[in-house]
Protein backbone atom coordinates (compact mmCIF):
# COMPACT_ATOMS: atom_id res chain seq x y z
CA UNK A 1 0.00 0.00 0.00
CA UNK A 2 2.81 2.39 0.43
CA UNK A 3 4.49 1.74 -2.54
CA UNK A 4 1.36 2.10 -4.09
CA UNK A 5 0.78 5.59 -2.38
CA UNK A 6 4.15 6.18 -4.11
CA UNK A 7 3.25 5.46 -7.11
CA UNK A 8 -0.10 7.04 -7.26
CA UNK A 9 1.60 10.86 -6.20
CA UNK A 10 4.48 10.24 -8.70
CA UNK A 11 2.19 10.28 -10.79
CA UNK A 12 -0.04 12.96 -10.21
CA UNK A 13 2.98 15.63 -10.50
CA UNK A 14 5.05 14.14 -12.98
CA UNK A 15 4.09 15.89 -15.79
CA UNK A 16 5.05 19.40 -14.48
CA UNK A 17 8.88 18.21 -14.91
CA UNK A 18 7.66 17.03 -18.69
CA UNK A 19 6.17 19.82 -20.09
CA UNK A 20 8.51 21.24 -21.75
CA UNK A 21 9.46 17.66 -23.82
CA UNK A 22 5.51 17.15 -24.01
CA UNK A 23 5.19 20.03 -25.95
CA UNK A 24 8.39 20.26 -28.29
CA UNK A 25 6.83 16.09 -29.48
CA UNK A 26 3.23 17.39 -29.64
CA UNK A 27 3.80 21.00 -31.27
CA UNK A 28 1.57 22.61 -28.60
CA UNK A 29 1.97 25.54 -25.99
CA UNK A 30 3.05 25.63 -22.84
CA UNK A 31 -0.41 26.62 -21.50
CA UNK A 32 -2.28 23.48 -23.60
CA UNK A 33 0.44 21.10 -21.51
CA UNK A 34 -0.49 22.95 -18.39
CA UNK A 35 -4.23 22.33 -18.81
CA UNK A 36 -3.21 18.54 -18.33
CA UNK A 37 -2.22 19.38 -14.64
CA UNK A 38 -5.70 21.76 -14.42
CA UNK A 39 -8.31 18.29 -15.61
CA UNK A 40 -6.19 16.30 -13.40
CA UNK A 41 -6.79 17.99 -10.26
CA UNK A 42 -10.54 19.31 -11.58
CA UNK A 43 -11.28 15.44 -12.48
CA UNK A 44 -10.41 14.82 -8.73
CA UNK A 45 -12.88 17.16 -7.39
CA UNK A 46 -15.78 16.67 -8.80
CA UNK A 47 -15.91 12.90 -9.89
CA UNK A 48 -14.13 11.18 -6.30
CA UNK A 49 -17.71 11.76 -4.25
CA UNK A 50 -20.00 10.37 -7.68
CA UNK A 51 -16.78 7.46 -8.44
CA UNK A 52 -17.14 6.40 -4.90
CA UNK A 53 -20.61 5.93 -4.39
CA UNK A 54 -21.00 4.32 -7.77
CA UNK A 55 -18.12 1.33 -6.60
CA UNK A 56 -18.52 1.40 -2.39
CA UNK A 57 -20.02 -2.05 -2.91
CA UNK A 58 -17.30 -3.61 -4.23
CA UNK A 59 -15.40 -5.85 -2.16
CA UNK A 60 -11.97 -4.32 -1.23
CA UNK A 61 -9.35 -6.51 -2.51
CA UNK A 62 -11.15 -6.53 -5.94
CA UNK A 63 -11.92 -2.60 -6.14
CA UNK A 64 -8.13 -2.25 -4.89
CA UNK A 65 -7.35 -4.35 -7.38
CA UNK A 66 -9.54 -2.68 -10.06
CA UNK A 67 -8.31 0.68 -9.46
CA UNK A 68 -4.68 -0.26 -9.91
CA UNK A 69 -4.89 -1.70 -13.41
CA UNK A 70 -6.82 1.28 -14.37
CA UNK A 71 -4.08 3.34 -13.12
CA UNK A 72 -1.31 1.12 -15.04
CA UNK A 73 -3.75 0.80 -18.38
CA UNK A 74 -3.97 4.37 -18.41
CA UNK A 75 0.00 4.45 -18.10
CA UNK A 76 0.31 2.55 -21.05
CA UNK A 77 -2.47 4.65 -23.17
CA UNK A 78 -0.52 7.91 -21.99
CA UNK A 79 2.84 6.45 -23.69
CA UNK A 80 1.56 5.20 -26.70
CA UNK A 81 -0.59 8.75 -27.26
CA UNK A 82 -0.54 9.53 -30.64
CA UNK A 83 -1.60 13.03 -30.22
CA UNK A 84 -2.44 15.51 -27.56
CA UNK A 85 -6.03 14.77 -26.78
CA UNK A 86 -5.35 10.58 -26.41
CA UNK A 87 -2.49 12.13 -23.85
CA UNK A 88 -5.22 14.36 -22.45
CA UNK A 89 -7.84 11.71 -21.92
CA UNK A 90 -5.34 9.00 -20.22
CA UNK A 91 -4.50 11.73 -17.83
CA UNK A 92 -8.03 11.73 -16.95
CA UNK A 93 -8.40 8.18 -16.55
CA UNK A 94 -5.41 8.22 -14.61
CA UNK A 95 -7.12 11.44 -12.10
CA UNK A 96 -10.40 8.77 -12.15
CA UNK A 97 -7.90 6.14 -10.32
CA UNK A 98 -6.07 8.66 -8.25
CA UNK A 99 -10.18 9.35 -7.06
CA UNK A 100 -10.90 5.66 -6.00
CA UNK A 101 -7.82 4.87 -4.49
CA UNK A 102 -6.99 7.83 -2.00
CA UNK A 103 -10.87 7.14 -0.89
CA UNK A 104 -9.67 3.78 0.24
CA UNK A 105 -6.12 3.54 0.79
CA UNK A 106 -6.53 5.02 4.74
CA UNK A 107 -9.50 2.99 5.45
CA UNK A 108 -8.18 0.17 4.16
CA UNK A 109 -4.76 0.73 5.57
CA UNK A 110 -6.77 0.59 9.16
CA UNK A 111 -8.53 -2.49 7.80
CA UNK A 112 -5.68 -4.53 7.40
CA UNK A 113 -3.89 -4.58 10.67
CA UNK A 114 -4.89 -4.78 14.40
CA UNK A 115 -6.44 -1.70 16.66
CA UNK A 116 -2.88 -1.34 18.24
CA UNK A 117 -1.00 -0.93 14.53
CA UNK A 118 -3.42 1.66 13.05
CA UNK A 119 -1.59 4.63 13.62
CA UNK A 120 1.53 3.51 12.18
CA UNK A 121 -0.74 1.91 9.32
CA UNK A 122 -1.79 5.40 8.52
CA UNK A 123 1.72 6.95 8.80
CA UNK A 124 2.80 4.40 6.07
CA UNK A 125 0.21 5.35 3.51
CA UNK A 126 1.80 9.09 4.25
CA UNK A 127 5.17 8.23 3.82
CA UNK A 128 4.46 6.71 0.58
CA UNK A 129 3.49 10.07 -0.30
CA UNK A 130 6.63 12.07 1.50
CA UNK A 131 8.97 9.26 -0.63
CA UNK A 132 6.87 10.45 -3.84
CA UNK A 133 8.07 14.11 -3.46
CA UNK A 134 11.79 13.31 -2.44
CA UNK A 135 12.57 10.63 -5.68
CA UNK A 136 9.22 10.41 -7.50
CA UNK A 137 9.61 13.49 -9.39
CA UNK A 138 13.30 13.79 -9.66
CA UNK A 139 13.28 10.22 -10.87
CA UNK A 140 10.60 10.67 -13.63
CA UNK A 141 12.57 14.29 -14.80
CA UNK A 142 16.00 12.27 -15.06
CA UNK A 143 13.94 9.08 -17.35
CA UNK A 144 12.60 12.15 -19.12
CA UNK A 145 15.53 13.95 -19.93
CA UNK A 146 17.62 10.54 -21.10
CA UNK A 147 15.33 7.82 -22.90
CA UNK A 148 11.85 10.52 -23.50
CA UNK A 149 9.35 11.46 -21.02
CA UNK A 150 7.36 8.34 -22.61
CA UNK A 151 9.73 5.91 -20.88
CA UNK A 152 8.58 7.53 -17.57
CA UNK A 153 4.66 7.10 -17.92
CA UNK A 154 5.68 2.71 -18.58
CA UNK A 155 8.36 2.53 -15.79
CA UNK A 156 5.13 4.03 -13.57
CA UNK A 157 3.27 1.19 -15.49
CA UNK A 158 5.20 -1.83 -15.24
CA UNK A 159 5.39 -1.27 -11.62
CA UNK A 160 1.28 -1.02 -11.39
CA UNK A 161 1.45 -4.39 -12.66
CA UNK A 162 3.81 -5.84 -10.49
CA UNK A 163 1.69 -4.10 -7.68
CA UNK A 164 -1.54 -5.93 -8.97
CA UNK A 165 -0.18 -9.07 -9.51
CA UNK A 166 2.07 -8.62 -5.95
CA UNK A 167 -1.40 -7.73 -4.40
CA UNK A 168 -3.38 -10.28 -6.07
CA UNK A 169 -1.47 -13.06 -4.87
CA UNK A 170 -1.15 -12.26 -1.02
CA UNK A 171 -3.67 -9.20 -0.04
CA UNK A 172 -6.00 -10.87 2.11
CA UNK A 173 -9.62 -11.04 0.95
CA UNK A 174 -11.29 -8.29 3.42
CA UNK A 175 -14.48 -8.69 5.20
CA UNK A 176 -17.32 -6.79 3.31
CA UNK A 177 -18.39 -3.70 5.03
CA UNK A 178 -21.97 -2.77 5.05
CA UNK A 179 -22.67 -1.27 1.74
CA UNK A 180 -23.59 2.87 1.52
CA UNK A 181 -26.21 4.07 -0.72
CA UNK A 182 -26.68 7.93 -1.57
CA UNK A 183 -29.64 8.23 0.84
CA UNK A 184 -27.19 8.04 3.72
CA UNK A 185 -25.08 11.07 2.41
CA UNK A 186 -27.70 13.82 4.28
CA UNK A 187 -27.35 12.11 7.36
CA UNK A 188 -23.29 11.41 6.96
CA UNK A 189 -22.85 14.91 6.27
CA UNK A 190 -24.85 15.80 9.80
CA UNK A 191 -21.98 15.21 11.50
CA UNK A 192 -20.74 18.37 12.68
CA UNK A 193 -17.00 17.40 13.52
CA UNK A 194 -17.05 15.71 9.46
CA UNK A 195 -18.17 19.36 8.61
CA UNK A 196 -15.69 20.76 10.90
CA UNK A 197 -12.52 18.93 9.11
CA UNK A 198 -13.61 19.65 5.84
CA UNK A 199 -14.07 23.15 6.44
CA UNK A 200 -10.40 23.11 7.76
CA UNK A 201 -8.82 20.77 5.41
CA UNK A 202 -10.00 23.49 2.79
CA UNK A 203 -8.55 25.96 4.84
CA UNK A 204 -5.19 24.37 5.28
CA UNK A 205 -4.87 23.30 2.00
CA UNK A 206 -4.94 26.74 0.18
CA UNK A 207 -2.77 28.21 2.61
CA UNK A 208 -0.35 25.92 2.26
CA UNK A 209 -1.08 25.64 -2.00
CA UNK A 210 -0.66 29.35 -1.50
CA UNK A 211 2.53 29.21 -0.74
CA UNK A 212 3.71 25.54 -2.20
CA UNK A 213 3.24 25.97 -5.55
CA UNK A 214 5.13 29.05 -6.03
CA UNK A 215 7.92 27.82 -3.67
CA UNK A 216 10.87 27.46 -6.16
CA UNK A 217 10.56 30.55 -7.71
CA UNK A 218 10.59 32.22 -4.59
CA UNK A 219 13.38 30.36 -2.78
CA UNK A 220 15.51 31.49 -6.31
CA UNK A 221 14.38 34.96 -6.66
CA UNK A 222 13.73 35.84 -3.02
CA UNK A 223 15.93 33.73 -0.79
CA UNK A 224 18.20 33.97 -3.55
CA UNK A 225 19.16 30.09 -3.75
CA UNK A 226 21.49 28.64 -6.35
CA UNK A 227 19.59 26.03 -8.16
CA UNK A 228 21.32 23.09 -6.39
CA UNK A 229 20.41 24.68 -3.02
CA UNK A 230 16.82 24.79 -4.16
CA UNK A 231 16.64 21.46 -4.55
CA UNK A 232 18.22 20.83 -1.40
CA UNK A 233 15.34 22.47 0.19
CA UNK A 234 13.00 20.81 -1.25
CA UNK A 235 14.18 17.34 -0.86
CA UNK A 236 14.12 18.72 3.21
CA UNK A 237 10.76 19.15 2.63
CA UNK A 238 9.84 16.18 1.53
CA UNK A 239 12.39 13.76 4.12
CA UNK A 240 10.65 16.22 6.79
CA UNK A 241 7.64 15.05 5.43
CA UNK A 242 8.56 11.52 6.69
CA UNK A 243 9.21 12.67 10.42
CA UNK A 244 6.16 14.08 10.37
CA UNK A 245 4.27 11.53 9.53
CA UNK A 246 6.98 9.17 11.97
CA UNK A 247 6.04 11.64 15.05
CA UNK A 248 2.82 10.87 14.34
CA UNK A 249 2.69 7.12 14.82
CA UNK A 250 4.71 8.24 17.92
CA UNK A 251 3.11 10.77 20.01
CA UNK A 252 -0.15 11.15 18.18
CA UNK A 253 -1.82 8.31 20.45
CA UNK A 254 -0.62 9.42 22.94
CA UNK A 255 -2.17 13.24 23.67
CA UNK A 256 -3.83 13.92 20.04
CA UNK A 257 -5.01 17.17 21.44
CA UNK A 258 -1.65 18.51 22.30
CA UNK A 259 -0.25 16.96 19.05
CA UNK A 260 -2.97 18.30 16.59
CA UNK A 261 -2.37 22.14 18.12
CA UNK A 262 1.28 22.39 17.73
CA UNK A 263 0.98 20.96 14.37
CA UNK A 264 -1.60 23.67 13.03
CA UNK A 265 0.71 26.15 15.22
CA UNK A 266 3.66 25.22 13.18
CA UNK A 267 1.84 25.57 9.82
CA UNK A 268 0.95 28.88 10.39
CA UNK A 269 4.49 30.09 11.63
CA UNK A 270 6.04 28.33 9.11
CA UNK A 271 4.44 30.33 6.46
CA UNK A 272 4.45 33.79 8.28
CA UNK A 273 7.83 32.93 9.02
CA UNK A 274 8.62 32.33 5.21
CA UNK A 275 9.83 36.30 3.88
CA UNK A 276 11.59 36.66 7.50
CA UNK A 277 13.65 33.37 7.23
CA UNK A 278 14.59 34.43 3.61
CA UNK A 279 17.32 36.15 4.31
CA UNK A 280 20.19 33.48 4.90
CA UNK A 281 19.28 30.06 3.14
CA UNK A 282 20.01 28.35 6.69
CA UNK A 283 16.92 30.05 8.13
CA UNK A 284 14.81 29.41 5.06
CA UNK A 285 15.65 25.61 4.66
CA UNK A 286 14.92 25.04 8.70
CA UNK A 287 11.31 26.80 7.56
CA UNK A 288 10.76 24.52 5.16
CA UNK A 289 11.35 21.34 6.99
CA UNK A 290 9.45 22.48 10.27
CA UNK A 291 6.90 23.18 7.45
CA UNK A 292 7.24 20.11 5.53
CA UNK A 293 7.11 17.88 8.36
CA UNK A 294 3.82 20.00 9.44
CA UNK A 295 1.85 19.62 6.57
CA UNK A 296 2.47 15.80 6.70
CA UNK A 297 1.29 15.38 10.52
CA UNK A 298 -1.78 17.32 9.52
CA UNK A 299 -2.49 15.01 6.65
CA UNK A 300 -2.51 11.73 8.28
CA UNK A 301 -3.68 13.11 11.84
CA UNK A 302 -7.15 14.21 10.25
CA UNK A 303 -7.44 11.22 7.96
CA UNK A 304 -7.03 9.05 11.36
CA UNK A 305 -9.74 11.66 13.00
CA UNK A 306 -12.36 10.97 9.98
CA UNK A 307 -12.05 7.43 9.88
CA UNK A 308 -12.73 7.37 13.44
CA UNK A 309 -16.02 9.98 13.36
CA UNK A 310 -18.03 8.02 10.57
CA UNK A 311 -19.21 4.23 10.18
CA UNK A 312 -17.14 2.08 8.83
CA UNK A 313 -19.50 1.83 5.91
CA UNK A 314 -18.99 5.34 4.93
CA UNK A 315 -15.68 5.77 5.56
CA UNK A 316 -14.34 5.51 2.06
CA UNK A 317 -17.42 7.85 1.11
CA UNK A 318 -15.94 10.63 3.73
CA UNK A 319 -12.88 10.11 2.46
CA UNK A 320 -13.26 10.84 -1.29
CA UNK A 321 -15.40 14.13 -0.50
CA UNK A 322 -11.86 14.95 1.78
CA UNK A 323 -9.86 14.37 -1.52
CA UNK A 324 -11.91 16.41 -3.45
CA UNK A 325 -11.99 19.34 -1.24
CA UNK A 326 -7.78 18.92 -0.97
CA UNK A 327 -7.94 19.12 -4.37
CA UNK A 328 -10.11 22.14 -4.64
CA UNK A 329 -7.77 23.94 -1.97
CA UNK A 330 -5.07 23.19 -4.30
CA UNK A 331 -6.71 24.94 -7.38
CA UNK A 332 -7.92 27.87 -4.93
CA UNK A 333 -4.28 28.09 -3.19
CA UNK A 334 -2.84 28.40 -6.98
CA UNK A 335 -4.77 30.76 -7.92
CA UNK A 336 -4.57 32.52 -4.94
CA UNK A 337 -0.67 32.65 -4.62
CA UNK A 338 -0.82 33.49 -8.40
CA UNK A 339 -2.81 36.35 -7.51
CA UNK A 340 -0.40 37.29 -5.20
CA UNK A 341 2.44 36.82 -7.81
CA UNK A 342 0.89 39.07 -10.43
CA UNK A 343 -0.51 42.00 -9.00
CA UNK A 344 1.37 42.07 -6.11
CA UNK A 345 5.16 40.64 -4.86
CA UNK A 346 6.18 36.78 -4.60
CA UNK A 347 7.59 37.35 -1.43
CA UNK A 348 4.24 37.96 0.00
CA UNK A 349 3.38 34.53 -0.61
CA UNK A 350 3.78 33.19 2.83
CA UNK A 351 1.79 35.89 4.50
CA UNK A 352 -1.16 35.42 2.58
CA UNK A 353 -0.91 31.99 2.98
CA UNK A 354 -0.18 32.22 6.73
CA UNK A 355 -3.19 34.32 7.00
CA UNK A 356 -5.29 32.05 5.97
CA UNK A 357 -3.25 29.30 8.12
CA UNK A 358 -4.00 31.24 11.52
CA UNK A 359 -7.26 31.31 10.60
CA UNK A 360 -7.29 27.38 10.49
CA UNK A 361 -5.36 27.11 13.33
CA UNK A 362 -7.98 29.69 15.24
CA UNK A 363 -10.70 27.65 14.24
CA UNK A 364 -9.32 24.02 14.98
CA UNK A 365 -7.94 25.04 18.26
CA UNK A 366 -11.19 27.01 19.64
CA UNK A 367 -13.76 24.81 17.43
CA UNK A 368 -12.68 21.77 16.31
CA UNK A 369 -10.98 20.25 19.09
CA UNK A 370 -14.69 21.03 20.94
CA UNK A 371 -16.39 18.77 18.84
CA UNK A 372 -13.86 15.67 18.78
CA UNK A 373 -13.32 15.54 22.54
CA UNK A 374 -17.55 15.79 22.75
CA UNK A 375 -17.83 13.22 20.26
CA UNK A 376 -15.17 11.23 22.03
CA UNK A 377 -17.14 11.54 25.34
CA UNK A 378 -20.25 10.32 23.80
CA UNK A 379 -18.58 7.23 22.22
CA UNK A 380 -17.58 6.47 25.81
CA UNK A 381 -20.94 6.78 27.26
Amino acid sequence: MTISAFIFNTSEFMPIGLLTDIVKDFHITEAQAGMMITAYSWTVTLLSLPLMLLVCKIESKKLLLGTILLFGICQVLSLLSPNYMILMFSRIGVACAHSIFWSIASPIAVQLVSKEHQTKALSMIITGTSIAMIVGLPLGRVIGLYIGWRMTFLCVAVIAFLLFVYQGALFPKMEQQESFSLKELPKLLKNPLLIGIYLLNFLVATSYYTGYSYIEPFLKQVAGLKDGSVTFALTIFGVAGIVGSFLFSRYYEKNRYVFIRIVMICIAAALICLYPASISGYTVIIICAVWGMAVMAYNVSFQSELIQCVPSSGSSVAMAIFSAICNLGIGCGTWMGGTVCTYGSIKNIGYVGGILAVIAAIYCISRLIGFMKKRERTSVI
